[in-house]
């Protein structure tokens, strides 16, 4: 798959905007929890009004400087993904044009077809995700522990437990889901491959009365692709529940140990509710990354695809 990201070379200028307008966010977004504790520790514990207006309006304009980073980098990711993708395909079509009847007939017509349409789509995807979860993803998680450390380093330790559960998490679901995607993009060229049997050789098929054949063929055929399908989407459904219930479980036990801490007079009030926001931007920012994992087998097993037509 990264051989194909060549093809945004020419995007240099856009990635170059998107990564840097993605840092700011994710670093405005590690600011606000601390901003947040001061009020609580500084302001509303002491009762000083002018503190938390003050304080309060500058989480404002941070907010405001979120928003604006965020809606800017969401167009220009979107503008060089959809980019990206156009010219993939009028490179595979290229490529196609100068292929001999050998070549298109070793391929067949329905697979090229697809390699063209949905196996780009799902590279397309990939790249639009990443683009917009490929700094912020990372700089959230390792600011998070950071962050979160400053707060409070006893309950950082329940960081260390949560992450590896859900990285092995995303490490099952990857091993299963990756031959099962590749499978599933052999059986829509079938699919196709029946549909576009079924279309050129309507006039055959109703002249020798083979209706029936050709709609069981189909079913056979659209039967495989769900279940496949199916299996896919259990395999993903799964995973979301699994982290939810991790990072609900998580967040009972850092506020259960917080509030003892509390009480002992070892970490102010502020601190936990900076500490449980980071919590859950870590646990977030790992969510976005399963997202994307999910995402790249089936882009993956695309780009295998695309990849052999391009190196034919």
């Amino acid at each position: 798959m990264l051989k194909l990201l060549k093809y945004l070379r020419p995007y240099r200028k856009q990635l170059i905007l998107v990564f840097a307008l993605l840092l700011v966010q994710a670093v405005s977004n590690l600011y606000l929890p601390d901003l947040n504790a001061d009020i609580i520790n500084n302001g509303i514990a002491r009762g000083d009004t002018d503190y938390i207006l003050r304080t309060g309006g500058f989480m404002l304009l941070v907010t405001f400087l979120l928003a604006a980073c965020s809606i800017v980098s969401v167009y220009w990711g979107s503008r060089t993904a959809m980019s990206f993708g156009r010219d993939l395909r009028s490179e595979i079509f290229r490529k196609v044009q100068s292929f001999s009847q050998a070549e298109v007939d070793r391929f067949g017509t329905p697979s090229l077809i697809t390699r063209n349409t949905n196996d780009v789509q799902q590279v397309q995807m990939v790249v639009l995700m990443g683009l917009n979860m490929m700094i912020s993803a990372p700089v959230m998680c390792i600011g998070g522990i950071i962050m979160a450390l400053r707060q409070d380093v006893p309950l950082s330790a329940s960081i260390i437990i949560i992450v590896p559960i859900m990285g092995a998490i995303i490490g099952v679901v990857m091993r299963e889901a990756l031959p099962l995607f590749r499978s599933m993009q052999i059986k829509i060229d079938r699919l196709n491959q029946v549909v576009r049997e079924k279309l050129s050789g309507i006039r055959v098929i109703k002249a020798f009365v083979k209706t029936d054949y050709e709609a069981h063929r189909f079913d056979e055929a659209n039967l495989d692709l769900t279940s496949t399908a199916l299996r896919i989407n259990r395999l993903v459904a799964l995973t979301m529940p699994l982290l939810m219930l991790i990072l609900n479980i998580s967040l009972i036990t850092i506020t259960w140990f917080g509030a003892h801490r509390i009480d002992s007079g070892a970490m102010p009030i502020g601190n936990l509710t900076a500490f449980i926001a980071y919590v859950m931007q870590i646990l977030m920012s790992v969510m976005m990354a399963v997202m994307m994992f999910v995402m790249i087998p089936r882009a993956s097993a695309s780009a295998e695809r695309i990849q052999e037509v391009l190196q034919t």
